[in-house]
């Protein structure tokens, strides 16, 4: 018997298929729209790329090993965390070999307020970093899975951005709302936003701006953000940007 609906009140065929999906028989060739497209693995995956290793162990070391080179610098935690393929226990003992190889070393990384973290890294790492473009003034919009964001923890400890999504909590319990994106600054997180593309008048309605405290939105970032809502509004197939009455909000 069916329940009464909801996003995981699935038919028993799109249980199947999920099944499939999950132990790797049926992969997503597209999306039409949240509608998962489905099709034998062997047709959208090359074979070189469905070969893995039965080897516990490697696959461990390509675990680790790729979520520390994705991170930059991570705790045996975050480490465990990026792929969901180790167990921390796996992560720690997996740290505790690369140090003893030399293949990593320990650094002490500074959050935003101050506190310091103990964490791994590459030898290299102070010469990457040195090496480093500087990141661009321009005001980005940040998806609620952006990689920046997708371990809130480490978000808030090294921006001081405490951010959940909330599309799964009900209207009368949300904080800030639907569908809110955290906003980019250089290499701060200087605010959330509201918005919400209404295609049926071709619009990007703005709702909402919560600035981070001590944020101010003067008329040169207000330009900023203005040009960054327009670059968004194409993308949602909208050709104007609204600005709803009190829009401007107590910082967070």
């Amino acid at each position: 018997m069916r329940g009464k609906g909801g996003w995981l009140d699935w038919h028993p065929s799109k249980t199947a298929l999920e099944w499939l999906w999950r132990t790797g028989q049926l992969s997503v060739t597209r999306r039409n729209g949240f509608q998962k497209v489905y099709d034998l693995t062997e047709r959208v995956i090359p074979d070189a790329h469905r070969r893995v290793t039965s080897d516990p162990q490697q696959m461990i070391d390509w675990a680790c090993n790729s979520a520390l080179d994705h991170l930059g610098f991570a705790t045996p935690g975050e480490i465990a965390a990026f792929w969901k393929a180790v167990t921390p226990t796996e992560a720690r003992e997996w740290c505790k070999a690369a140090l003893a190889a030399q293949q990593v070393i320990e650094i002490d990384v500074a959050g935003a307020s101050g506190a310091t973290r103990r964490a791994l890294a590459r030898p290299d790492v102070l010469d990457l970093a040195n090496a480093a473009p500087e990141p661009p003034a321009r005001l980005r919009n940040l998806s609620p899975f952006d990689p920046a964001l997708r371990d809130r923890s480490r978000t808030e400890f090294l921006f001081g951005f405490c951010y959940r999504i909330e599309v799964f909590v009900p209207e009368p319990k949300q904080t800030f709302g639907y569908y809110v994106f955290p906003v980019l600054e250089g290499v701060r997180l200087i605010a959330r936003i509201d918005v919400k593309a209404h295609r049926d008048v071709d619009a990007l309605r703005v709702r909402a701006i919560w600035p981070e405290r001590g944020i101010t939105f003067g008329a040169q970032r207000l330009r900023q953000l203005g040009a960054e809502l327009d670059r968004l509004a194409r993308f949602a197939g909208c050709t104007s940007v609204e600005w709803l009455d009190n829009w401007h909000r107590d910082a967070v």
